[in-house]
C-alpha cells in the first residue's frame, strides 16, 4: 500500500544526498521514479537537486501554481515512486495533491525537507506534511558547535545570529548552521 512519507531534518542532515541515493537505487533497477523539487531553492539552478558532496540530479521544479497530481499523471502514472526535495517550501495544495498521488494512483511519495525555519516556526509545507504524512522520519545531524543532536536552524548574518525577518532566505552553510537548542540561543560565534 502506497504511503506519504515526510523525512525531515535540520540543515546539513543529508536530506538531498538521501533523495539522490533513493533515486539512484530506483533508476539502477530500471524502475521509473519521478523526482521533483521546489522551484524556490535555486542554489544549483531551478529544477536541480544538489548535495553538498557534489552529486546533482535534474528534477521537475514545483512552482506555486504547479499541480503535483496533474504533473505525475502527465509524466507517468506507473512510476514506482515520487521523490520531492525542499518540501518545506510547498504550499498546502501541493501536499493535498501529493496525498492524491498516494491514495488515487497508489504511488508512494517521499518528501524531504526542513521542519522548522530559523525562527523555530513551521514552514507551510512542513506543517501540512506533519498533518497528512503516513510516516514521519527524522534525519539526524549534529550541532555545529557541540556533539549534541541539531534540531534547529540558526541564521547568521555578518557573524551574528538572526532571530527575525523574512522566513525564506535561500542560503547554505555560510548563512545557516544546524544547532541544538542551547546553541540556538547561545551560539559560539566568533566576535
Amino acid at each position: 500500500m502506497a504511503q506519504l512519507f515526510f523525512r525531515y531534518g535540520a540543515m546539513n542532515s543529508g536530506k538531498s544526498i538521501e533523495i539522490l541515493k533513493v533515486a539512484h537505487n530506483y533508476e539502477e533497477q530500471h524502475k521509473p521514479v519521478i523526482i521533483m523539487t521546489s522551484a524556490v531553492d535555486n542554489r544549483a539552478g531551478i529544477g536541480v537537486i544538489a548535495s553538498r558532496v557534489g552529486v546533482k540530479h535534474e528534477a521537475i521544479p514545483i512552482f506555486t501554481d504547479t499541480n503535483i497530481y496533474d504533473k505525475v499523471c502527465e509524466i507517468n502514472q506507473e512510476a514506482n515512486c515520487v521523490l520531492i526535495d525542499e518540501a518545506q517550501f510547498l504550499k498546502k495544495h501541493h501536499i493535498l495533491e501529493a496525498t492524491r498521488v498516494v491514495d488515487e494512483l497508489g504511488i508512494p511519495v517521499i518528501a524531504f525537507g526542513l521542519k522548522n525555519d530559523f525562527r523555530n516556526e513551521l514552514f507551510e509545507g512542513s506543517k501540512y506534511l506533519l498533518l497528512y504524512a503516513d510516516k514521519i522520519e527524522e534525519m539526524k545531524t549534529i550541532c555545529w558547535f557541540c556533539k549534541h543532536k541539531a534540531t534547529m536552524n540558526l541564521r547568521v548574518q555578518n557573524g551574528k545570529p538572526i532571530y527575525s525577518g523574512k522566513q525564506v532566505q535561500i542560503g547554505d552553510i555560510d548563512t545557516y548552521y544546524p544547532v541544538c537548542r542551547e546553541h540556538y540561543y547561545h551560539p559560539l560565534l566568533k566576535k
